[in-house]
């Protein structure tokens, strides 16, 4: 017998100063069985960096052809394909050639600088790809605060990135790879 996917509600009050998007989310995420903690409120923070009234999950690790989130035009066009992890050049290269724009959030500690440098110069071609990577230090904290039901308070300014609950609060920088 499969394994379902857990359902995750997640109610996000966004204050992101840096792009001046001030809104509330109701928001529900399927976490694949093969999916842990920590990816799943990864690809939460990538809402949250990225929240617009079109942006959306997709059907994510289940689909080869889909990111995990992106954001689509009235007319069915890509608009913003957001990807999680160390994909291989193929995968980024076909995105690129979908999407107006790409991003990449990496994480995983000390696999991120190897996977760069073998990378690095394949898609240093791509305009529309923006390769940000979140530090480990501050993604594994994340995965405390995943819930069946969060309410999380989210602020962005000057690049930092904090969420919390009414227990924990997590902070953090991305690191902006690509482009230098």
């Amino acid at each position: 017998m499969a394994l379902k996917a857990t359902i995750f509600k997640a109610t996000l009050n966004i204050a992101d100063m840096d792009r001046h998007y001030y809104a509330d989310h109701h928001l529900t995420l399927a976490r694949h069985p093969s999916e842990t903690d920590e990816r799943m409120m990864i690809r939460l923070l990538a809402f949250i960096l990225n929240a617009s009234e079109s942006l959306e999950f997709t059907k994510g690790i289940s689909t080869d052809d889909e990111p995990d989130l992106w954001q689509k035009s009235l007319s069915d066009e890509i608009e913003l394909w957001i990807e999680l992890g160390l994909p291989d050049e193929s995968r980024l290269r076909k995105a690129c050639n979908r999407a107006d724009q790409v991003i990449l959030y990496t994480y995983g500690g000390r696999a991120v600088p190897l996977w760069w440098e073998k990378h690095r110069g394949k898609l240093a071609r791509f305009s529309n790809l923006t390769i940000v990577n979140l530090p480990p230090e501050a993604t594994e904290p994340l995965a405390d605060l995943a819930e069946r039901g969060m309410n999380l308070q989210c602020t962005i300014q000057d690049g930092t990135v904090n969420i919390g609950n009414e227990q924990a609060l997590v902070s953090l920088t991305p690191e902006l790879l690509h482009p230098e």
